[in-house]
């Protein structure tokens, strides 16, 4: 619009120049026209009409009112030309006001603008194009999650369910089998775990539209982290037969917010561990080169589609559609560690082929010791 604007006056302004230099010449010629020219065989015709030319030439040429008439000329050449520039840039203002009104008309699909606006046009008609996109996803978005609540809030029944029986089998059986009694507790405790981790989906459901991510960052060891992640998995690791192969050139310190950054490696580990084979190692690795640090994860297990390895960073996007499996979540997980990765001014991809998958982090450096 800036562009439009100055390119109409600066139109404006040559005009001025083109009329005033004419009506110059035309007064000049006018005025030298009785010196050059002798006029006296127009007396011997038209007497009159010669007094009367010879008088407007001694008032006009010869006295004050030459002034005047140059000025008056003036002023109404600019002046008019002054209209047609106001009136041009209000057509311009009301063109875009009332574009502004069709950006959320549902009815307009495109928006057309004069010639000389042809780049407003074309992004103002992005604009609206990106706006009904956001607005689609933002519909589609909420519908995904009011299901996954309805999903979660009807997953939740089945461990509770089966903790409230064998609690009350523990309960009400006083002389119950030692051997049998531990069984049980083993399983209601298994069904809590089921029933906690239902009930963390849950919440981010709930809240992940609701709160903003708010990093508090201080220098950390990337290795360090990393080593303790994985030895949480220890456990798990065991008893599925598999095994965390952990390796780094250097010591990796980040300024980062540690308690976001944790979720973000958990959130990936937990994926390769639960979507590996059996009998199959997760290999991680830091590689530090050029002020960045480049985390891999990598697990052999299926191969996760070409055409879904952006998708599945996407809000409630699910590779697992199954609710009960035991790696169906809620899609959230790497939506979220997509977005604390970029808040820390990195980013998260992901890789997969028929023998291995691998999501990497890159973060920015800040030491390396």
């Amino acid at each position: 619009m800036k562009k439009i604007v100055k390119s109409t006056f600066w139109s404006f302004i040559v005009q001025c120049m083109i009329s005033l230099t004419i009506m110059g010449i035309i007064m000049i010629i006018l005025a030298e026209s009785r010196a050059i020219f002798d006029f006296q065989w127009l007396y011997n015709i038209f007497p009159h009409l010669y007094d009367l030319l010879d008088n407007i030439y001694e008032l006009v040429f010869e006295r004050a009112y030459f002034i005047f008439i140059i000025f008056g000329t003036t002023l109404i050449i600019v002046l008019s030309l002054l209209y047609k520039l106001l009136n041009k840039i209000f057509s311009y203002v009301f063109a875009v006001s009332e574009s502004a009104d069709k950006l959320f008309d549902k009815n307009v699909e495109y928006i057309n603008l004069p010639p000389e606006m042809v780049e407003v046009e074309k992004k103002l008609n992005r604009f609206k194009t990106e706006a009904i996109k956001n607005e689609r996803l933002a519909r589609e978005n909420e519908q995904k999650k009011d299901e996954l609540i309805v999903y979660l809030a009807h997953d939740i029944k089945t461990p509770l369910t089966a903790m409230i029986g064998y609690l009350s089998l523990l309960s009400e059986i006083k002389d119950m089998p030692q051997e049998q009694r531990n069984r049980y507790i083993d399983i209601a405790l298994d069904k809590s775990y089921r029933l906690e981790d239902l009930i963390n989906e849950l919440f981010d459901v709930a809240r992940f539209n609701s709160e903003k991510i708010v990093l508090e960052k201080e220098e950390i060891n990337l290795n360090l982290m990393l080593e303790q992640i994985a030895d949480d998995f220890y456990p798990t690791l065991k008893e599925m037969n598999k095994k965390i192969n952990f390796t780094s050139d250097e010591k990796t310190i980040l300024y980062a917010d540690p308690d976001k950054l944790s979720r973000v490696f958990n959130n990936l580990i937990k994926n390769a561990v639960n979507y590996s084979k059996e009998n199959t190692d997760i290999d991680i690795s830091i590689l530090n080169k050029e002020n960045q640090a480049t985390v891999k994860i990598t697990n052999k297990g299926k191969q996760i589609p070409k055409e879904k390895l952006d998708k599945i960073f996407e809000k409630f996007y699910r590779l697992d559609s199954s609710r009960t499996s035991k790696t169906g979540g809620s899609g959230l997980g790497l939506a979220i560690a997509k977005e604390i990765v970029e808040l820390h001014g990195g980013r998260i991809y992901a890789e997969s082929d028929m023998k291995e998958t691998t999501f990497s982090v890159i973060l920015p450096i800040i030491k390396q010791a």
